[in-house]
């Protein structure tokens, strides 16, 4: 990736350009937040938790799409326009197929994929219009490679990418530029399984660290993601659109 620049405004890379950042609260999307302001951006993060780090916190449930829209008008007034959308917001509740509890699956599916859709949909239609825009939509490698218990959150992510290639479609003729960016395992909190960091798990030292069944062998840190999606989101991007980098540490470039 080429150094960031192409900037507006008060000479900083994003200076000038208004973000919307989905689960800034913590975690990847806290670390891109966090990397936008740096690099001079207005940041807007809508979080069911507050967010103390960014000027403008809007909080509200990404699982009620009323609220959603609602808080991305309140972004768009507050900012005074939107230029770039980062959905990084995720949920995630392990359920396997014959046990699948239907409340958790729409949650899952709300939340990683319909509030997504809903921003698109509200915040596109104004980067059309402004004829600039970017968008960056945080999938996982589960879009593509599974384990038992994970059929919602696959099926949100999967989904995502997939909307990902047809908003990118759609609005390239209005020189917005969609993308995904697809992580492997990240030290966050939804590592953090049953109360159970997986990450510090005798199975993930042994397999994916001693075996090296993971290349590089360690999990990524939020501000590693978050380099990539900041790149893709900024100005320098001007011709990747409709793609999905996945950014793994090696660990699905093997078998």
């Amino acid at each position: 990736m080429s150094e960031i620049t192409g900037s507006k405004g008060d000479g900083a890379p994003f200076g000038g350009r208004r973000v919307v950042v989905t689960g800034g609260a913590h975690g990847i999307g806290a670390a891109t937040a966090r990397r936008l302001k740096k690099l001079g951006a207005t940041v807007a993060v809508l979080d069911i938790e507050p967010c103390n780090e960014q000027d403008h916190a809007i909080v509200v449930d990404l699982a009620d799409q009323r609220a959603v829209l609602a808080a991305a008008r309140e972004a768009v007034d507050i900012m005074g326009g939107v230029d770039t959308l980062i959905n990084c917001a995720g949920v995630a509740h392990p359920n396997e197929l014959t046990e699948l509890d239907w409340d958790a699956y729409h949650r899952t599916l709300t939340v990683n994929l319909h509030a997504p859709l809903v921003l698109l949909r509200e915040l596109c239609g104004r980067m059309r219009v402004a004829q600039y825009g970017r968008v960056v939509n945080v999938t996982s490698i589960h879009a593509r490679f599974t384990e038992p218990g994970s059929l919602a959150y696959d099926v949100s992510k999967a989904g995502l990418e997939a909307a990902t290639r047809t908003a990118a479609i759609e609005l390239a003729p209005y020189g917005v530029l969609v993308n995904a960016v697809a992580p492997g395992f990240v030290s966050t909190r939804m590592s953090i399984v049953d109360g159970v960091d997986e990450l510090k798990s005798d199975d993930f030292q042994d397999i994916y660290v001693g075996k090296g069944r993971l290349p590089l062998r360690r999990a990524a840190e939020p501000e590693e993601i978050a380099e990539t999606i900041v790149w893709l989101a900024s100005p320098s991007n001007t011709y990747v659109t409709g793609q999905v980098l996945t950014v793994d540490g090696g660990l699905t470039a093997r078998f």
